[in-house]
């Protein structure tokens, strides 16, 4: 790697960072579909850089660009949950601590707390991804996947204890089988999902209607939030993002397991009652996930995420091994990206707030609805619009039955626990 191919992956980087502010900040835009449309255009930007750097190099590039892309969304993906009450179904969990905060004039702390929880989250799980790469190259990889079904079935089991705990269990169960049988059939049932540029996925519908719709609806009905406060310092929260990482290595290899569901398990054996230091934990966990598909995709060369797979599409067999070239370069990316996702977090949720006291909550909320349900249209069609008001539906069950919204996280873990019980093989057989 010389000079030219790393400045090259820097400017690349920076192209990313600007990728990932913008999908971080619009709601109902994920990085998962700036990477698909990247991966959908690479033939291109190869051709346009074969002037200067060989086709390698020039895959690379592409990959660090989307690897910046994907950190910066874990960063900046906060603000709008925070400020708008519109979230990323990976922080979902997040929009109540958050949205407290802003009734408190406190938005920014809890914008804050995200990137000092970010932050420590991509640093740590950077410098842990080539001793987990080795782990995992040296045969732990084996065991982890004869453990998945039990380790996804531990969190869904754990998830349901949380709601007996708050005198709701029947109530968290039948919301967490009603979500896990809609993930299920979106995931299983042969659903077209034809929208008006080719195929899209309904996983975004659901999500949108299980975790995003019911908080922009009850976040239309509230007035303005009164003037925000910004001390200038960062909370206490560091601490609290390195609890994040431990779950965000777990998340970030067994299937099912995503930040929401990470961010649950961990309030259950680490509880935060302060509301900035779950945010962190919560922001912690989405940035490790995030670094960490990187190990995953390096040794199993399957993805956790739709920026993980398009990197393993674009880059091939260059991920695979030990600290490879092509690992350090996306791994230079994602500290590049980390960099410039704490910069722009703090700007933009000071952008947010300054407009906060000013604007009227209610139509913001309403506008965002209707570009949701918009893009839910376009990209999967009429029937992705019925998974909508189907997921819509159970998506207000938590606040009928009284129980955490972690509970429909069943969408991803329900499906995921009896996909491993069709396939797992005793070890003795």
């Amino acid at each position: 790697m010389d000079l030219l191919d790393l400045a090259t992956f820097a400017l690349a980087s920076l192209a990313g960072a600007g990728m990932g502010t913008f999908s971080g900040l619009v709601p109902g835009i994920h990085v998962n579909t700036l990477a698909a449309v990247m991966l959908a255009s690479y033939p291109a930007m190869e051709a346009s850089l074969s002037g200067f750097l060989d086709p390698q190099s020039a895959a690379v590039a592409v990959c660090c660009c989307i690897m910046s892309a994907s950190v910066v969304h874990s960063f900046l993906d906060f603000v709008p949950s925070v400020f708008v009450g519109a979230p990323d179904s990976e922080d979902c969990v997040s929009v109540l601590p958050g949205h407290r905060l802003l009734l408190q004039g406190k938005g920014m702390a809890a914008v804050r707390s995200a990137a000092v929880g970010s932050l420590v989250g991509t640093s740590a799980a950077i410098l842990l991804a080539i001793p987990l790469q080795w782990l995992m190259l040296s045969g732990a990889e084996g065991v982890l996947d004869r453990i998945s079904p039990f380790m996804v079935a531990g969190a869904a089991l754990v998830v349901i204890l949380a709601q007996f705990r708050r005198g709701a269990g029947s109530a968290g169960m039948a919301a967490f089988l009603v979500s896990g049988a809609l993930g299920a059939a979106v995931m299983w049932l042969p659903i077209p999902s034809e929208g008006l540029f080719g195929e899209g996925s309904l996983m975004f519908p659901m999500l949108c209607g299980l975790f995003g719709v019911p908080v922009l609806l009850e976040a239309s009905s509230e007035g303005r939030p009164p003037p925000q406060i910004d001390d200038g310092n960062d909370p206490q929260v560091a601490i609290a993002g390195l609890r994040g990482v431990v779950m965000g290595c777990v998340a970030g290899w067994f299937p099912g397991i995503t930040a929401t569901v990470g961010a649950s398990v961990s309030a259950c054996f680490m509880p935060e009652n302060r509301p900035d230091r779950f945010i962190a934990v919560v922001a912690s966990i989405g940035s490790v996930t995030a670094v960490l598909s990187l190990v995953t995709l390096s040794v199993s060369g399957s993805g956790r995420s739709g920026t993980a797979l398009a990197i393993g599409e674009i880059a091939g067999a260059g991920i695979s091994g030990l600290a490879s070239e092509t690992f350090l370069a996306l791994l230079f990316s994602a500290a590049v990206g980390s960099m410039c996702g704490y910069v722009l977090t703090i700007r933009a949720g000071k952008a947010f707030a300054s407009m906060a006291s000013i604007t009227d909550q209610a139509r913001i909320s309403r506008a965002v609805l209707a570009v949701n349900v918009a893009l839910v249209l376009l990209l999967t069609g009429p029937f992705g619009l019925m998974v909508l008001l189907v997921a819509l539906i159970a998506g207000f069950l938590p606040g009928s039955f009284g129980t955490d919204r972690t509970v429909l996280c069943g969408c991803l873990l329900l499906p995921v626990i009896l996909n491993g019980i069709g396939t797992w093989t005793p070890p003795w057989t």
